[in-house]
């Protein structure tokens, strides 16, 4: 199996698991702020079927909509998928779960957005989720490589020695930050982590580059 292969299995696999968790959450769960900041976990929903569904072209349509505006063409995006009942947003997500549309981007965004989306609605709402590690692995070697000009988290990582449990190696030099892969992907990523979740030297350095 190639990686591309591998990595959208992945994510339809990663879509349907977090369909299944938001199943019968209580309307006011849908409306907690999510750690996508100024985004409820509706708005997150929202999004991600809208990136589920936009094709390359599409993407180059709705820069040109939104003036280039990244951010902006996001906020329309939510817009255009947030159903006025979250039930239909969450039936039109669970559509999307085996679509392999995406924008002109590296196609292990697609892990990024899954997994840091993912946790970006579960941990406000306190749902606790085992991810794979390979994927994960995947996603987070992405963004440490990534400059945040493209989206990714090379900056908050330089200088640092990421340390996930073996096997599955180590990325970067510096002092060391230990934890399950999911940990310094978020991190990376620009959002917060449980106490504990990150430890080492290097660990107070990452927390401190949101």
């Amino acid at each position: 199996m190639d990686d591309r292969t591998a990595i959208w299995r992945a994510v339809h696999e990663e879509r349907r698991r977090l369909a299944s968790d938001l199943q019968g959450i209580s309307p006011e769960e849908w409306q907690t702020p999510s750690l996508c900041h100024g985004w409820s976990v509706h708005d997150v929903v929202a999004h991600l079927t809208d990136s589920a569904l936009t094709t390359r072209l599409g993407f180059v349509r709705q820069m040109v909509g939104a003036r280039f505006d990244f951010d902006r063409a996001n906020e329309e995006g939510v817009a255009k998928r947030k159903g006025t009942d979250p039930v239909q947003t969450l039936d039109a997500f669970r559509a999307t779960a085996a679509r392999t549309c995406s924008p002109p981007a590296p196609i292990a965004t697609r892990l990024v957005e899954a997994y840091v989306h993912g946790e970006d609605i579960r941990r406000p709402l306190g749902i606790h989720h085992a991810y794979p590690m390979e994927p994960v692995m995947m996603a987070l070697t992405y963004m440490v490589r990534a400059s945040a000009e493209f989206g990714g988290g090379r900056e908050r990582a330089r200088g640092l020695r990421l340390c996930p449990p073996p096997p599955e190696g180590q990325i970067g030099d510096g002092p060391e930050v230990r934890g399950e892969p999911i940990a310094p992907l978020l991190a990376v990523s620009g959002r917060p982590t449980s106490p504990g979740e990150l430890t080492g030297e290097g660990a107070a350095v990452l927390a401190a580059r949101r």
